[in-house]
């Protein structure tokens, strides 16, 4: 019993890297029951945190291990992005036996996660107030597309229709086309790390009263608060923005341009970036013109600047453009892909990546000086620590039992 309770709820003990310690969640066991990728990402920076994570699966296994390609070692990289260190086990929460084996974990855990329909936990036996019942220290975490209530909780909770639903591909795209997505499932991410930054502070407000609480986040909501600027537009000046392409709605220059090799953004924030701006684009007169003078004309005569910058930027190289404008002060970047991005950040000395079993990941990019995350396993096999799991929670079910005749 002792070896399975440390091989199963201590292993980032027991498989830390060359050179890490314990990290800031050691201790704390994550029962999973999500999946996809809201879920999935949060639970992922846990235990990247230190958080020891059973990833509990369907015998069909989470939806994302076939949405490829492309694929890794015959496993979707979706999957993989968001499922690094956790512990996968199968358990089909219809059948019996495997229900109380969930239960068991839900009875174990610090912290539930999970994104099934709303009315589903509850036919398993698995919503909070069920689970509560055994484990009141429980921090519970239920995430959905549209809320719990009756007129959400049947809607479908995928990112695109968050997206779309929300308002954010309204205000996503060129004026003159269509609305867009953004080119990640961005409402998912944004729902996943607001899920995470509650669970540590019920778990924090844990330490004080000395039990668990719910905590809920859905899509629809999330979409709307990382609206930000976009939705207090809205709300306080009853304003509905619309798609503007790459321009901020109420700064100007503030927008991608074009040079002789490619495009970079420009950010010139205030009045006295633009002047420099206007300095090294070799045009200081620009930043006198009453149209040009401060940010609101520079914003209603965008068109206008716009065609003026770009045709001082004929003839020059993104690059020179880009250096000029950083030692003057402006904010300017390249528009990079992926590969340039990741390229971008080693010549800053960023460490934007981990190693794990020669398989380069995403590194969590949030840094801490005593308990540092790092990764503890490379993304699970179906099933990979099922014997493990089921017998440690049958042998914990045994001795609670045990304990209570």
């Amino acid at each position: 019993m002792t070896t399975l309770l440390h091989t199963i709820i201590y292993v980032n003990e027991l498989n830390q890297r060359p050179g890490t310690g314990p990290g800031a969640l050691d201790g704390v066991l994550v029962a999973d029951f999500s999946r996809v990728l809201a879920g999935p990402y949060l639970t992922m920076l846990l235990s990247d945190l230190g958080a020891t994570v059973v990833k509990v699966e369907s015998p069909d296994g989470d939806q994302t291990r076939t949405w490829g390609p492309p694929w890794r070692d015959g496993v979707s990289t979706y999957y993989q992005s968001v499922n690094r260190n956790k512990r996968s086990v199968v358990l089909d929460l219809t059948d019996r036996g495997d229900n109380r084996l969930a239960k068991e974990l839900a009875r174990r855990a610090d912290v539930l996660v999970e994104n099934l329909l709303p009315h589903r936990m509850r036919e398993f036996g698995l919503a909070y107030e069920q689970v509560a019942l055994s484990n009141e220290r429980l921090v519970y975490c239920s995430i959905t597309g549209f809320g719990p209530g009756s007129n959400g909780r049947t809607l479908s909770g995928y990112d695109l229709v968050a997206q779309a639903a929300s308002g954010l591909m309204s205000v996503t795209g060129e004026r003159d086309g269509s609305p867009m997505k953004v080119g990640v499932a961005v409402v998912d991410i944004v729902c996943g790390l607001h899920a995470g930054l509650g669970i540590l502070a019920a778990l924090a407000a844990r330490e004080r009263l000395g039990r668990g609480q719910l905590v809920e986040v859905n899509l629809l909501n999330s979409a709307l608060s990382v609206l930000a600027n976009q939705s207090a537009a809205h709300l306080m000046a009853d304003v509905v923005p619309f798609r503007a392409g790459n321009a901020h709605p109420s700064v100007a220059p503030y927008e991608a341009f074009q040079a002789s090799d490619g495009e970079l953004v420009i950010a010139a924030g205030t009045d006295g970036q633009f002047a420099k701006l206007c300095q090294v684009l070799g045009a200081p007169g620009l930043a006198a013109d009453e149209r040009f003078q401060a940010n609101s004309g520079r914003v209603a005569h965008r068109p206008e600047l716009r065609r003026i910058i770009e045709s001082l930027l004929a003839g020059r190289t993104r690059a020179d453009v880009i250096d000029r404008l950083q030692a003057a002060g402006v904010p300017a970047g390249p528009v990079n892909n992926l590969a340039e991005a990741f390229e971008f950040a080693r010549t800053l000395n960023l460490d934007s990546t981990w190693d794990i079993d020669g398989v380069t990941h995403v590194r969590t990019p949030m840094s801490m000086s005593l308990t540092p995350p790092h990764p503890s396993a490379p993304p699970p096999w179906l099933d990979e620590s099922g014997d493990a799991v089921r017998a440690w929670l049958a042998a914990a079910a045994a001795d609670e039992t045990d304990s209570v005749a």
